[in-house]
């Protein structure tokens, strides 16, 4: 787990249907997929968190018609209460995980997104923005003309009317888009209504989440255009759709305790994590003996204490969960800061089996206690739970370290260096992966599987790129 500074204002430039009002939190671990670092988008990695959303996920992207989309949820470090969509990705920030109270506050958050993709508002705003650069070109070139003439004419007057003319064309382009936009996000909203209703769960968190706006904007003092933002103001949004949520069946319905548990305790490691010592305490000093409270507490004495004071308050939490995958991947974690790597591979074994997500993250973690181990045996053994997680993690550049490292310690140097160039090119540094991959073919078998892979790192071309 390695921090990372944060970069959400050029994640909040790159968001579209996204959500936006800043609220709570601040930034943690990450490994960051190609495409999203190349763009400055921070991405957080976490097993127990990615299971829980894409739980919440799954049954909205059944009804939306999407599950066969390939659409993939990913977890940003932005401390804002935030979630948008690029391309077939859905990205939530952990602000808005960090904030939501509830599990249905975040399934609201989840539909809105998923109507967004159901209706392909991304390839419509495409050709809506190339028709306000069109409109903003032309009138721009007007404005010139009448401000060419108004010189050649020697008239103020003309050459000021042109300058108009430009700035009133680029100010009607910038509505028009704007005004579209906000009727998406209104769509958004209703499909988000239908899903949750097709799924037997309540608006009422969209609601809580639309009022949580509201009272951010009113205290922020801030007066805002509403002609000049891509989303309709809250208090029209808590309008438009209270009545409508109000008359389904389910709008009383709760989430189950069970999931509003598993829902705290994501909170409780977020808040460990960005919030500092005594975030967790604050956040659930109402139930301070409760099990988020105290998995808060054994992340943070982990984070800034003695590791033995966390082994025992992790171990008290196994006693209470002995099937919970997660309480035993952090006694790993907790172990591994502790030197105490053959005990830590014991612990990441045991929650590899027990993992009902099936993370490749756990099987990385259980890889590089064994790589620490050290043992001919141990090493082995590493490369073979390393790849495991590569298999159903493949793009997780920060796999491919350890998969480096123990193929090296085993003498096999090609694979070594093709792995390095798998962990480069899935970073985004295309050039370092291929200077890798290059230097892998020398020493790999022509023809071979992974001298092809190699080959294909450096046969690579971006998108939009010539070759030279």
């Amino acid at each position: 787990m390695t921090a990372f500074t944060d970069t959400s204002s050029l994640t909040r430039r790159l968001a579209h249907g996204a959500l936006a009002v800043a609220v709570a939190a601040q930034s943690f671990w990450f490994t960051p997929p190609a495409k999203a670092q190349q763009r400055g988008v921070p991405i957080v990695r976490d097993a127990e968190i990615e299971a829980l959303v894409r739980d919440y996920v799954r049954p909205i992207l059944k009804v939306a018609g999407l599950t066969k989309a390939g659409v993939d949820v990913v977890l940003v470090n932005d401390d804002s209460f935030n979630a948008f969509v690029a391309g077939r990705r859905m990205f939530i920030n952990t602000g808005a995980l960090l904030t939501a109270e509830t599990p249905n506050e975040i399934i609201g958050v989840i539909a809105h997104e998923a109507g967004h993709l159901a209706d392909r508002h991304q390839e419509r705003l495409r050709d809506q923005l190339a028709r306000a650069q069109t409109m903003a070109v032309v009138a721009s070139l007007l404005g010139i003309g009448a401000t060419v003439a108004g010189a050649a004419a020697n008239s103020g007057d003309m050459a000021r009317a042109g300058t108009g003319i430009a700035m009133g064309g680029a100010e009607v382009a910038r509505r028009t888009l704007r005004g579209y936009q906000r009727t998406e996000e209104a769509a958004a909203d209703i499909a988000a209504l239908r899903y949750l209703d097709a799924t037997g769960q309540s608006a009422k968190g969209m609601l809580t989440t639309f009022g949580r706006f509201q009272t951010a904007l009113a205290l922020s003092g801030a007066r805002v255009d509403p002609y000049q933002v891509s989303h309709p103001m809250p208090r029209d949004r808590i309008a438009n759709l209270t009545e409508r949520a109000q008359k389904s069946q389910y709008f009383g319905a709760m989430d189950p305790p069970a999931l509003q548990l598993r829902h705290d305790m994501m909170r409780a490691k977020i808040a460990a994590f960005t919030g500092g010592q005594g975030a967790t305490s604050r956040m659930f000093r109402k139930d301070a003996r409760g099990i988020p409270a105290l998995y808060g507490d054994a992340i943070t004495t982990y984070l800034y204490g003695n590791p033995r004071s966390a082994l025992s308050k992790i171990d008290a939490l196994i006693k209470q969960q002995p099937q919970n995958a997660y309480f035993h991947e952090m006694r790993g974690d907790i172990l591994m800061k502790a030197n105490r790597a053959s005990e830590a591979a014991e612990a990441y074994a045991r929650a590899v089996k027990l993992d009902p997500s099936r993370s490749g993250l756990i099987n990385v973690s259980y890889g590089q206690a064994l790589l620490a181990v050290g043992t001919p045996d141990a090493v082995k053994r590493a490369v073979t739970e390393i790849n495991k997680g590569i298999e159903r993690d493949r793009e997780n550049p920060s796999a491919y370290r350890p998969l480096a490292q123990a193929y090296g310690q085993l003498g096999d140097i090609g694979l070594a260096e093709l792995a390095s160039a798998e962990g480069e090119y899935y970073s985004g540094k295309y050039l370092d992966a291929k200077i890798f991959a290059a230097r892998a073919q020398t020493k790999l078998k022509q023809g071979s599987p992974a001298w092809l892979r190699a080959q294909d790192i450096i046969n690579y071309r971006e998108a939009g790129k010539k070759r030279k």
